[in-house]
């Protein structure tokens, strides 16, 4: 058995924590893995496990490959999406790569960004369904409904509390209706799981879905091999339709059985969900960092780098980084997407970025900005290198805080430490490595007339950057 992971979402309902470029699958908020890890590691016990294929998009392949790395698992399947085509096609790729050396293996699909508490009841529905998909069944995990909740699709089963034939999927329904569906058992939430033989997927598609079939075996087929990512050929994959596999597959087939699944799974959509799923105090508040409160209930507070205080209020959000601040009413958390929507339509960074940016090669922080000058903290991990490159627009003054730095400025090749610093003109072809065995850390000044990340000509680069 393959487990499938999509890590593709961009989770916007959890700005500020979560951001286009590190949405919240990639982030640990609930322990010291991150949901995409947490994923994985519920796994661990499940017979005949493999290494998983990895479904995401071209900016996270490094976060999925370290986040892989620190669990110690070696994955040459990490499938990037030159464009975001939604389930079918994305799972029409993972089918067809499992079939590459000609095995035919039980796929387990499952998302990045899903948390569930009883591991050991979902590792045992994992492999009552399995005997399901080995049969040649196309698997769709149901979540036995605990409120009439109107946020999800539901499944209409055709017996109550056991694995049966799949009636109908049904859209999210107005309160009224998703009541009417819990008190009947016949329905559960539409959990986005799945399993399934890579062949039985790949006949479905043959009946009801060819043409998408038909682009990603195209798309596949020109895709290249770049160290563990497999980058799918860009024009095939982008002619694919988008569809889910609900649409395109599921709702077709003959052959689609739900299992239930009762071990207290969340999608964690929202921070009102967020603040469900985690560990409450007394007056069931959740405070994670440096917090002070006073006569508060049912909130949830985060702070990530200053002190944050709240008084005499009941059923927050309150979210401190260290570019934004955001404050919520719990009830309203579901609209936290207007606030990104706003951001973008002025342009601003904070909708897709972090002060804190994760690179291949390390990391920086944006410590000050100003109308002709930027100031970065720069970290090089042990042995990396920066791409070789030059600017049409800025200069940079480079100073050594700690480790050592092999600084390379157009025919100069120069080793600076502790306290030394260097200057790279306009125009000037630099690089940046770190050829120690602790991190490089250092400042960096940029000055000139404008300071964007996209004034960068890249020459030479380790990670296939453009």
């Amino acid at each position: 058995m393959i487990p499938v992971i999509m890590a593709g979402g961009s989770g916007t309902r959890l700005w500020p924590l979560s951001r286009k470029h590190k949405p919240k699958q990639f982030l640990a908020l609930f322990g010291e893995n991150t949901m995409f890890q947490e994923t994985l590691e519920r796994l661990n016990g499940v017979q005949d496990i493999q290494a998983p294929i990895v479904i995401c998009n071209n900016e996270h392949r490094f976060m999925v490959a370290e986040q892989l790395h620190e669990l110690s698992i070696h994955s040459s399947n990490i499938i990037l999406e030159p464009v975001g085509r939604n389930t079918a096609p994305a799972l029409a790729i993972a089918a067809l790569k499992a079939q590459e050396n000609g095995d035919d293996p039980v796929l387990l699909v499952l998302a990045a960004d899903h948390t569930i508490n009883d591991v050991a009841r979902f590792q045992q529905v994992i492999s009552d369904a399995k005997k399901q998909a080995e049969e040649g069944a196309l698997v769709t995990f149901g979540i036995v409904p605990t409120s009439p909740h109107t946020g999800y699709g539901y499944i209409q089963a055709d017996a109550k509390n056991t694995i049966s034939p799949v009636e109908a999927f049904i859209e999210k329904p107005d309160y009224e209706k998703a009541t009417e569906y819990m008190n009947s058992g016949h329905y559960y939430w539409n959990s986005g799981m799945f399993m399934f033989k890579a062949s039985t997927l790949i006949l479905e598609l043959e009946k009801h879905a060819p043409d998408i079939l038909s682009s990603c075996q195209e798309a596949l087929s020109k895709g290249t091999k770049d160290l563990d990512f497999i980058r799918l050929d860009t024009t095939a994959f982008t002619n694919c339709r988008a569809d889910s596999i609900d649409y395109a597959v599921m709702e077709h087939t003959n052959k689609a059985v739900v299992v239930p699944l009762d071990a207290g799974w969340s999608d964690v959509g929202s921070w009102e969900s967020l603040w469900a799923c985690s560990s409450q105090d007394a007056k069931k508040n959740v405070v994670q960092g440096d917090v002070l409160v006073d006569e508060v209930e049912n909130s949830y507070i985060h702070s990530e780098h200053r002190l944050v205080s709240v008084l005499g209020l009941d059923n927050i959000i309150v979210v401190e980084t260290a570019d934004a601040v955001m404050v919520a009413s719990k009830d309203k958390t579901q609209h936290v997407k207007r606030i990104v929507n706003q951001l973008l339509e002025n342009q601003r960074d904070e909708a897709d970025n972090h002060r804190l940016c994760y690179r291949p090669w390390g990391h920086y922080d944006s410590i000050d900005l100003g109308e002709r000058f930027q100031v970065k903290r720069i970290t090089v991990n042990p042995g990396a290198s920066l791409s070789l490159q030059m600017h049409h627009h800025r200069a940079e003054h480079w100073i050594v805080v700690s480790g050592t730095a092999e600084v390379t400025c157009d025919d100069k090749v120069m080793l600076l430490s502790e306290n030394q610093s260097t200057y790279i003109p306009i125009g000037a072809k630099h690089r940046l490595h770190n050829p120690g065995r602790v991190a490089l850390e250092m400042i960096e000044v940029q000055s000139g007339s404008y300071l964007g990340e996209d004034d960068i000509i890249r020459f030479e680069d380790n990670y296939s950057r453009t």
